[in-house]
């Protein structure tokens, strides 16, 4: 059986009783990154196998897992933030899981994108969420295309990009449109700024930015 378990997305006391006792119960733990892992399977004195899963090896070890599962082992998948799946590793073992038959249990937890899509104070009745957008091939004709789009749009971005996309989204949707940027959610330095996308961009780009981002932009007015 596989358990998928959100992780806390900065404030370690952001994870479920249910989640400890899984994480406890399991013969192995997946982990997108051992280190960042083990500050919380630390924290909670959770003692079990920890092996490496993410985006470079899941590819060759997917079939392997899937292989071990089937034998009856339990396994808790965990990434370093957030609910595995969501612009993370997940996808590809969830697949082969179902392909195979195997049990899958999906806890509920912490998603970073959930909390600034509330506190952003723009609606969230509809909402599409774009993940991390292309780097490169394609980026431009995605833009274009979202530039349309009615709906409150939900993105994750770097650091070291943020301004860069913020110049972007004023150049594609306007200058006008709102928007919020969140970052360090859950931690001390947690921060919401809100404003028209040209008002967030001036306000970042004269700072240095730090901490994983969240921007929400108002979808296209008719």
């Amino acid at each position: 059986m596989l358990y998928i378990v959100p992780s806390p997305i900065g404030n370690l006391a952001d994870i479920t009783f249910r989640a400890i006792e899984i994480l406890k119960s399991v013969d192995v733990i997946l982990a997108e990154d051992t280190r960042t892992s083990s500050v919380l399977l630390n924290h909670y004195q959770i003692q079990k196998p920890v092996s490496p899963y993410h985006q470079h090896n899941e590819h060759k070890i997917v079939q392997h897992i899937a292989d071990q599962l089937a034998a009856g082992k339990t396994m808790a998948l965990l990434t370093d933030a957030g609910t595995p799946g969501i612009s993370d590793p997940a996808f590809l073992l969830v697949r082969e899981c179902v392909k195979n038959d195997i049990r899958v249990e999906c806890l509920p937890g912490a998603t970073a994108f959930v909390p600034a899509l509330v506190n952003s104070g723009l609606p969230i009745n509809s909402f599409c969420f774009e993940g991390f957008l292309p780097l490169k091939k394609g980026r431009q004709t995605m833009l274009k295309k979202l530039a349309e789009e009615e709906r409150t749009m939900v993105f994750y971005e770097s650091p070291m990009r943020l301004v860069k996309t913020l110049n972007e989204f004023v150049q594609y949707f306007g200058a006008e449109r709102l928007c919020c940027v969140s970052r360090e959610l859950t931690k001390k330095f947690e921060e919401n700024k809100r404003g028209t996308l040209q008002e967030v961009l001036d306000y970042f780009a004269a700072k240095t930015v730090k901490g994983e981002i969240v921007i929400v932009v108002d979808g296209k007015q008719g």
